[in-house]
């Protein structure tokens, strides 16, 4: 019996598409949980403080070297990294619950 060379890449392909379904996506954890309160997109960094404390590490900014790529500021909560565009919210990333999960890397630090 010969067997095709594409044939035997898809077996393999299908074969270990079968291993990824244990995975969790944190997109997946983070729309089963119940709403936890964030920032959000708009509010200056006066009023992310004033609402949900000050963070616990405020990381070094990024970009700003030329007039077309802002600044960015990034500020680390227990359970999200806050990213601003000048001083506004741009972003909000949930942190990983394992290394498991499949979802963003930590921040560049």
């Amino acid at each position: 019996m010969k067997h095709h060379p594409k044939t035997l890449i898809l077996l393999a392909l299908l074969a270990a598409c079968g291993t990824a379904g244990a995975e969790t996506l944190l997109v997946e954890r983070v729309a089963q949980k119940p709403a936890v309160a964030q920032p959000a997109r708009g509010l200056t960094m006066a009023e992310v403080e004033a609402r949900f404390g000050a963070p616990s590490e405020k990381l070094d900014p990024r970009g700003g070297q030329k007039r077309q790529w802002p600044t960015i500021n990034r500020w680390v909560y227990p359970d999200y990294v806050v990213y601003f565009e000048k001083n506004r919210v741009i972003d909000v990333v949930a942190h990983k619950a394992s290394p498991e999960e499949v979802g963003p890397k930590p921040p560049i630090r």
